[in-house]
């Protein structure tokens, strides 16, 4: 079979041919219909290091559309020709960017009715925006939230969750130019944060309370700006970095309360875990499905354009979603 491969020596993504890989006892080989290309997968010159037996031979690419066919000795509950949709584990060597892969069959859901290229745009940004909105500051009900970064894939899901549950103000950072994109899917302020003072447009907005919950989709310093926004026994949910609260301010006499959250964390810890990223999954692609929310502005490319495209997200914040399509 056709793949790409990333070889940590030389930092190098490859187009090869290899084995077809065969599946654990849990484990089911999926045909690969599309993969989607994330920041995650991009960096993994940044983690490979914690993959365990990482070689030139590694397969990366975690968001998957594909049809089972075949099956480990353990898996139920699925059969060949099942059509599934999986935000693959980062430390396992068959992904996406490949004719075929293997994952672990109790982190599946059924594939929602969309084209495998919309569904395969999906799992990491919009699992990792659903888990944050909802399972860890309780979205419904909020009357404003701050998002950092809202022109991202976890941003632009984020955005639509929030108005989904009917959240009053969704301010959001992001350049000038992708303003108008940003309002079309729900954000009702928006912030430019190369020319604006985040902190005092967001003080501005609610009358110097701030918010009662946060997102920072974006990482380096903007979880200190995030956090201060905060009103009082505000929440913050950090995506990118360990929480530093320590250097938020007034983080201890406002009585903020800070959430990590890794999606792929969902392999690590069991049924709890897998049942979290797979819920999280049904749910999402329930609204998606009816029209409540819509997926990123798609590119598609081939198998042959993966590694230059990786190398490409390294170096710029893209607007929208890349999708690898093999054709049926």
């Amino acid at each position: 079979m056709r793949a790409v491969t990333y070889d940590p020596a030389s930092d190098d993504f490859q187009l090869n041919e290899m084995p077809m890989p065969e599946p654990g006892r849990h484990d089911v080989l999926v045909k690969v219909l599309a993969c989607g290309l994330n920041p995650v997968d991009a960096k993994i010159n940044f983690w490979h290091s914690a993959a365990e037996g990482m070689s030139n031979q590694w397969v990366p690419g975690l968001d998957v559309s594909g049809e089972i066919v075949a099956t480990g000795t353990a898996v139920q509950d699925w059969q060949i020709g099942d059509r599934v949709l999986y935000h693959g584990d980062m430390f396992r060597p068959h992904g996406g960017y490949a004719e075929y892969a293997i994952h672990d069959s109790r982190t599946l859901i059924s594939h929602p009715d969309l084209a495998p290229e919309a569904a395969a745009s999906i799992p990491c940004a919009g699992w990792t925006a659903w888990r944050a909105l909802v399972d860890k500051l309780a979205i419904a009900g909020q009357k404003s939230i701050f998002i950092a970064g809202g022109a991202g894939g976890v941003g632009n899901y984020a955005i639509q969750i929030a108005r989904y549950f009917g959240v009053e103000k969704i301010i959001t950072t992001s350049s000038a130019a992708n303003h108008d994109y940003l309002a079309t899917l729900g954000a009702t302020h928006l912030i430019d944060y190369r020319q604006e003072d985040v902190y005092a447009r967001v003080m501005e907005m609610t009358d110097g309370d701030g918010v009662p919950v946060a997102l920072d989709a974006v990482g380096g310093d903007n979880d200190i700006v995030t956090a201060s926004v905060l009103g009082f026994e505000g929440q913050m949910v950090e995506l990118v970095r360990t929480v530093r609260p320590a250097e938020y301010p007034d983080a201890f006499m406002k009585g903020l309360s800070f959430h990590q959250l890794s999606l792929g964390s969902g392999h690590r810890y069991g049924d709890a875990s897998r049942k979290a990223m797979t819920e999280a999954g049904v749910q999402l692609a329930s609204l998606i499905e009816c029209g409540r929310v819509e997926t990123p502005r798609l590119d598609t490319i081939g198998l042959e354009q993966v590694g230059d495209t990786l190398k490409m997200i390294r170096q710029q914040r893209t607007v929208g979603k890349i999708v690898m399509k093999l054709e049926s």
